[in-house]
């Protein structure tokens, strides 16, 4: 099986894009784009809001030159491609390798049920990951995903993509009901299989989503997390070990939710990936219009719980609540 290697342009496109930024004085950028061609989907996933909140558009998609219109305007050097199911959008080819035009990199967030089948119609590039979604070992994948034979069909696509010299990684959502043992597990068995990294964040409460039993508060999910430096140590985990550190509570973040921000088919979400209070016509509509003040632990009690990656993440890279040692642990993090 080919290996591959976690490539270091990634690093360094993200770190020369901020230093750019940061040199032209401006306060608010994002890091990356969640970019979503469409809601549609084969699956009806238990914890998954999109397919409830957009279910009378689940039908509609963004055409390829709107969503390079939107690569272009935010300006993000990843751009995160997720949905509903991206490789069921019909341009999904024609998209990446548009994106990929553009230097910039790309997380293409799949199932994976289609992958082994669509797989000969992309190519191998260190710009371009398959972030497999997998939320434990069979049996408890296939529950949180409400089909048998996922777990199977994903565990097939990915060996496919391995072996034809593609960059995977995992991405793993934490519910409160998930024992970590079994993470454990699942990342053993992944990097057996060759797998480049592992995302991992817990499970967030969406409005659209009425199963609020699966959901953690802070306090369990402080509990839930409290071992996760042995998974640190062990994996390689792309959660960087900053935000990790405030999932387990021995630190505190400020979500830059505008980080990581959201276009999908009704335009820019805002305020933020998880919660919509208005559509934007324009990324700069949402970072300009949007009162930022107002969102966050203490002003929003929509936000009292949430510690999710896309809003947290952006925080650790930049620099944001940070503390003395920091730049050497991110440092260390990326070089390894």
């Amino acid at each position: 099986m080919p290996k591959t290697r976690f490539p270091i342009s990634l690093t360094t496109s993200m770190a020369t894009y901020m230093l750019k930024k940061k040199i032209a004085g401006e306060k608010r950028f994002p890091l990356v784009l969640m970019l979503e061609p469409l809601h549609a989907c084969n699956l009806t996933c238990t914890g998954c809001g999109r397919i409830r909140e957009y279910s009378t558009s689940v039908k509609k998609t963004l055409t390829v030159d709107e969503c390079m219109e939107s690569v272009e305007e935010c300006g993000a050097p990843i751009v995160s491609i997720c949905g509903g199911e991206p490789l069921i959008y019909p341009h999904i080819v024609e998209l990446v390798n548009r994106i990929l035009d553009t230097k910039r990199h790309i997380y293409l967030c799949t199932n994976a049920v289609f992958l082994e089948r669509e797989l000969p119609k992309f190519r191998p590039t260190n710009r371009m990951f398959f972030n497999i979604h997998l939320d434990g070992m069979e049996e408890s994948h296939d529950l949180a995903v409400e089909r048998k034979g996922v777990f199977a069909s994903a565990i097939k696509g990915l060996k496919a993509a391995k072996a034809a010299g593609f960059m995977v990684t995992s991405n793993t959502t934490v519910y409160k009901e998930t024992d970590m043992a079994e993470i454990d597990e699942l990342f053993a068995f992944l990097q057996d299989l060759g797998v480049d990294g592992h995302m991992l964040s817990p499970a967030y409460s969406y409005s659209a989503v009425d199963s609020k039993d699966i959901f953690m508060s802070r306090a369990d999910i402080m509990e839930k997390f409290k071992d996760v430096d042995k998974l640190f140590r062990k994996y390689r985990l792309n959660t960087s070990p900053i935000y990790l550190e405030f999932l387990k509570g021995a630190r505190e973040l400020s979500c830059t939710a505008w980080g990581n921000p959201t276009r999908n088919i009704a335009g820019w979400k805002g305020p933020c990936y998880l919660i919509t209070d208005e559509h934007h016509k324009s990324f700069k509509d949402l970072i300009e219009k949007t009162d930022w003040d107002k969102y966050g632990r203490g002003k929003d009690p929509r936000c009292e719980d949430c510690m999710v990656h896309c809003g947290y993440e952006p925080s650790a890279a930049l620099g944001v609540n940070k503390k003395l040692g920091d730049t050497l642990k991110m440092a260390l993090w990326q070089l390894t």
